[in-house]
């Protein structure tokens, strides 16, 4: 290592950063990676792996550019003169290194942030994490649509791209992820949510939205330890829960396909100025115990499942901004995905530790714009690449972030429109209403069954 102002590392591996999210995701984690998934290599090269997987990692910040755009962000604020390689050059290294070493590399840095007792969202002694799937779009190749299908056309014809399909659990509050997976949008949400339900454990809560209500899919969940609060189908397609007991708060015990739960029967008033709207929700937990866990809490501890769809729109608007993958093949798309995932872990890792400073902000008030653009301009500075003796875990960037604390979050809500928000074309709804209002939230427990 130099010992100038800047510290990176020398020569060949000069380009290897991150900027100052690389105390995150050091040098020899890099390598560490490596080494575990067959990637090393046997000589140093002009394009070294490690330096591979840094500009693969600094074209998430850079989602817009090409990589030998990315590379030049790289090396602008190196104090020697580095000779960019060609695109081809390029492709050539992202090639050899695939994606192993990103899948390795995600492992290393995945999991629930380190934050302070009063800053991470509990229930009853457990951790609130939430589970849900999106979509991405990938680049249109023939190669692509051979893995990635295009989803069957609907009434406006063919989808522009194919899509992949992506599961993850992330926690509440830090949106940290603790696991995710990925593949074909052919496959559905509940078969990548029995990849990642793995990472769960004994003292947290799973939040998860109607399409998780599967006999199946509670069974796993309670085999790791987890507790789970999942909203139920109502209707025809309901499950049969049978009411064995009321409980004092109005819930009931039940049973679903032999595993003990607790089903809250509730209507959900949402009041704007715009009006009024009413919404029967069924939920389903293994958290029996109605002086542990009332309902009426349960109910509102629902709300936070929102956080996992915070957590893809960061993914997908701020970092992508409704942008496709670029890789043009499969393997491209894995690499890159896996590096999307890391890089986001890594910037909230970089925003949970710097708030241990401040122990009066919630990690969900941290703005994650202000913390993606202060990471790409201190890359583009090399700024904070190595800590020096005494570790700062605020640095430049927790300093951005907490001088901007976004104010204490309010109840909101608009109407849901089917459109996609980049789509030229008109919305299925004429002259769709697209404001946010303040909203105010009534919920009564209902003791009459639901309609099924």
């Amino acid at each position: 290592m130099n010992d100038s102002a800047i510290n990176h590392a020398d020569g060949v591996f000069a380009p290897g950063h991150l900027g100052e999210l690389t105390r995150v995701i050091p040098f020899e984690v890099v390598d560490a990676a490596l080494e575990n998934a067959g990637g090393k290599e046997r000589r140093v090269r002009r394009l070294p792996s490690r330096v591979v997987i840094y500009v693969l990692l600094a074209g998430v910040l850079f989602a817009d550019e090409g990589w030998k755009q990315v590379f030049s962000r790289l090396v602008a604020g190196l104090p020697e003169l580095v000779k960019s390689p060609c695109a081809s050059a390029l492709s050539e290294a992202m090639r050899r290194v695939g994606e192993a070493p990103l899948r390795e590399l995600f492992t290393f840095v995945k999991g629930p942030a380190v934050t302070g007792a009063n800053q991470v969202t509990r229930f009853a002694g457990r951790l609130v994490v939430a589970i849900d799937g999106t979509q991405l779009a990938v680049a249109d190749s023939e190669a692509n649509r051979a893995r990635f299908p295009k989803p069957r056309s609907g009434p406006n014809g063919e989808s522009g791209y194919p899509m992949l399909r992506m599961v993850a659990i992330l926690t509440a509050g830090t949106r940290s992820i603790l696991d995710a997976s990925f593949g074909t949008d052919a496959v559905g949400e509940l078969s990548y949510a029995h990849q990642v339900i793995a990472c769960l454990r004994q003292g947290m809560v799973l939040l998860g939205d109607r399409n998780f209500a599967t006999y199946r899919f509670f069974t796993d969940v309670a085999a790791t330890g987890s507790d789970f609060l999942i909203r139920a189908k109502t209707g025809a397609t309901a499950m049969k829960l049978p009411i064995l007991r009321r409980l004092p708060d109005g819930s009931f015990l039940s049973t679903a396909a032999g595993l003990a739960v607790r089903v809250i029967d509730a209507e959900i008033t949402v009041t704007t100025k715009k009006g009024t709207r009413t919404s029967d929700y069924r939920l389903i937990t293994t958290m029996l115990d109605p002086s542990e866990s009332p309902a009426q809490p349960l109910i509102r501890l629902y709300h936070e499942r929102w956080e996992i769809e915070t957590g893809f729109c960061e993914l997908k608007a701020r970092i992508l901004s409704g942008r496709v993958l670029r890789g043009r093949h499969p393997g491209a798309v894995t690499q890159e995905m896996w590096a999307l995932l890391t890089c986001y872990q890594v910037l909230r890792t970089a925003m949970t530790d710097a708030v241990l400073a401040r122990p009066d902000i919630d990690p969900d008030r941290l703005s994650f714009s202000i913390g993606l653009r202060t990471a790409r301009d201190l890359l583009i500075q090399a700024k904070g690449i190595v800590a020096g003796t005494t570790i700062d875990l605020v640095g430049h960037l927790g300093a951005a972030i907490l001088a901007e604390p976004m104010p204490t979050r309010r109840i909101r809500t608009r109407p849901r429109i089917i459109k996609r928000a980049i789509s030229k074309y008109r919305a299925k709804e004429r002259n769709p209403d697209r404001r946010t209002y303040p909203a105010t939230l009534t919920t009564a427990i209902l003791t009459k069954p639901l309609k099924t």
